[in-house]
């Protein structure tokens, strides 16, 4: 009798030891996977541009926020002067090659998003939205713009 009680023991054991691995493993899955389906609906219902505000940015402004979105960094370097410069939350990038290689690292496959703009005579401060990832799981940001001689002189950006 012991022998049978024993057995059984043992195959309870491994039966709950295999439950709980199993269900381990389910939820662990479900939960990858319910992430994954909320980065995509997030991904497929970006947040719009306010109509107003993008239209009133200053052409050179507005060059740099449709490279972002066209994901083209050379088109983003090309909207700044030669020696023009970016101070991004206190790090500095000067000239184009610089510039140009910090948007390829660190904004090229994100996503702006314009909320505001106040113009400036010589230039404009934008309230946007940086997703780093295009996730919506980015911040606000305020970017103040120089433009000078068509072209964007400095942009600094802090966030909001």
């Amino acid at each position: 009798m012991k022998t049978t009680s024993s057995r059984r023991g043992r195959r309870t054991a491994a039966i709950v030891v295999a439950a709980v691995l199993i269900f381990g493993v389910a939820a662990a899955f479900s939960s990858d996977y319910v992430q994954a389906a909320a980065s995509e609906a997030m991904r497929s219902t970006p947040e719009a541009h306010e109509p107003k505000a993008l239209s009133s940015l200053d052409p050179a402004v507005r060059a740099y926020v449709d490279a972002v979105d066209a994901g083209d960094a050379d088109a983003l370097a090309a909207a700044f002067h030669e020696d023009g410069t970016v101070t991004d939350t206190g790090r500095r990038f000067q000239g184009r090659d610089a510039i140009r290689a910090w948007a390829a690292d660190e904004v090229i496959g994100g996503r702006v998003t314009v909320l505001g703009n106040t113009p400036g005579a010589d230039g404009s401060t934008v309230l946007l939205r940086f997703d780093p990832e295009g996730l919506l799981a980015g911040f606000r940001a305020h970017y103040a713009f120089t433009v000078k001689d068509g072209l964007i002189h400095r942009v600094s950006m802090n966030y909001a």
